[in-house]
């Protein structure tokens, strides 16, 4: 072969397998988004900044006597003066970029008031929502009716036991109050876990449950989106350092299959039973914000 013929049978492999390269290896993301995806593609929601939190629109639960054989509840000054007993210092406190960190264990009081040795064995501290910021339990949202999102970024620093924690959750409040909507960190991997219509009886239970994996972040901070848009259970995972953002993704239609509870948001680390009764988890939440109109 001549020379020159040598020089541009080379020329054309190296441009052939250039291409192949960056199309094979492109990391863009938003190429790979739903059409329904595509308006947010280049937001990132309201992109959270740390120490991006609305205290009154929350209480903490901690897995602490308070007197009555109930977890004790922590409101929104103490929470935003990070103003702690002794006792609470030990499940929560404000690091120095404005995040916290929430520390939980298999062993403690819970919201139910039983102990965790015992029947309690979801300890948490963890997030309640206040929708209008009013300090009442009452203070819920309808899916019937509005637009509700929640944005809440987080880390899981360390966990033992069987590695496994809700960070997220939509519950129903009142009758059966069923735990609607749960996101789990299980191992690395954002599990979704959401009731569906019972083909018997009436109550929302575990019973009727989809389970689904979201994707893995590992030890990574990442951001979970629950989001109830014309009554529909609609969620997005956006993690960078692990090049995911999936895009919300409609996942179940609850007005149209005559979901009638009222609900609130939580996010946090509601610790799962695990046999080894000493375990703790960390989880560090950077911020959280929630939307209704």
């Amino acid at each position: 072969m001549k020379k020159s013929t040598l020089s541009k049978f080379c020329y054309t492999i190296f441009i052939l397998f250039f291409m192949y390269s960056s199309s094979s290896c492109t990391n863009d993301l938003t190429e790979e988004l739903s059409p329904e995806a595509e308006e947010i593609k280049d937001d990132i929601d309201q992109k959270l900044s740390t120490g991006d939190f609305t205290w009154k629109n929350w209480y903490l639960s901690v897995p602490i006597n308070r007197g009555d054989g109930k977890a004790t509840s922590i409101y929104y000054k103490d929470l935003e003066d990070a103003n702690f007993t002794s006792s609470e210092d030990d499940y929560v406190w404000k690091n120095s970029n404005g995040s916290y960190t929430f520390k939980t264990k298999f062993t403690g009081y819970t919201t139910s008031g039983q102990y965790g040795t015992n029947k309690g064995k979801y300890c948490r501290t963890e997030l309640r929502e206040y929708w209008r910021g009013n300090q009442s339990t009452s203070d819920n949202w309808s899916m019937s009716s509005g637009y509700h999102k929640m944005e809440s970024k987080l880390r899981v620093e360390s966990i033992g036991g069987n590695k496994r924690t809700f960070v997220a959750q939509i519950h129903g409040y009142g009758g059966n109050s069923p735990a609607t909507v749960k996101v789990a960190w299980d191992n690395g991997m954002i599990k979704l876990e959401y009731y569906v219509k019972p083909t018997s009886g009436s109550n929302w239970t575990s019973k009727y449950i989809v389970k689904k994996d979201l994707g893995y972040v590992g030890d990574s901070i990442f951001t979970i989106y629950l989001e109830i848009k014309s009554g529909k259970l609609r969620t997005k995972l956006y993690c960078s350092d692990r090049g995911i953002n999936t895009g919300y993704k409609t996942q179940y239609d609850y007005k149209g299959n005559g979901y009638d509870y009222d609900n609130y948001f939580k996010t946090g680390n509601y610790f799962n039973w695990n046999k080894d009764k000493s375990a703790t988890s960390k989880v560090r939440i950077y911020g959280v914000k929630t939307t209704h109109y």
